[in-house]
């Protein structure tokens, strides 16, 4: 298993983290894609903090990948949004059935502002919840449509579960538990049962 993880000037850096954090963890291979319009390695987040990058995204964007993650952090959508790259990487992604996950400001600006999505509900940062339709806007803390493969999630506190629930649909609700294990969560907090 191998999945895409894009970061942008501006991205979530909790969010970013937490999903390659949690995906190595789970021994899936992890590359990370820089969307920065410079091609700059060393991407800038939303709270100052530094990520380098593997790759920029054009040099890693014909290679095959089982999911890709577009964390939120309003700048690093707005860049995800304005990379017309990125949006077609994740419309042929979604094209070949593969995992498309986005969270916090993510799905309003990329997803649904490129109308991604059209057949598929998800959910994101509450304050961005007017930019979704009513229809597709689920109230949740991380969404999961199978119908079209689509995780979302809320926003930085909600990227444990959601990493969590990555590793699920890519590995099988044990190897999330395991992973789960290691992180001593509150008691209870997920559920990997069938």
């Amino acid at each position: 298993m191998n999945v895409l993880v894009c970061l942008a000037p501006g991205s979530e850096e909790t969010e970013a983290v937490t999903a390659i954090d949690l995906l190595v963890r789970a021994g899936i291979e992890v590359t990370t894609a820089s969307v920065a319009g410079d091609g700059d390695l060393t991407i800038v987040c939303s709270r100052g903090v530094k990520l380098l990058a593997d790759a920029p995204l054009v040099a890693i964007v014909d290679q095959p990948f089982d999911a890709i993650v577009l964390p939120g952090g309003i700048k690093g959508a707005e860049c995800f949004r304005d990379s017309p790259l990125l949006v077609e990487k994740v419309r042929q992604m979604h094209l070949q059935g593969k995992y498309v996950a986005a969270i916090c400001a993510a799905p309003a600006l990329v997803l649904q502002h490129h109308d991604l999505f059209p057949v598929g509900n998800m959910t994101g940062f509450p304050g961005l919840k007017q930019q979704i339709p009513q229809d597709k806007w689920m109230e949740r803390r991380v969404a999961y449509d199978a119908r079209v493969k689509l995780l979302t999630s809320q926003g930085p506190g909600t990227a444990m579960e959601f990493s969590l629930k990555l590793i699920d649909l890519l590995l099988g609700k044990a190897k999330a538990a395991e992973v789960a294990a290691q992180l001593v969560l509150i008691p209870g907090m997920y559920d990997f049962s069938d």
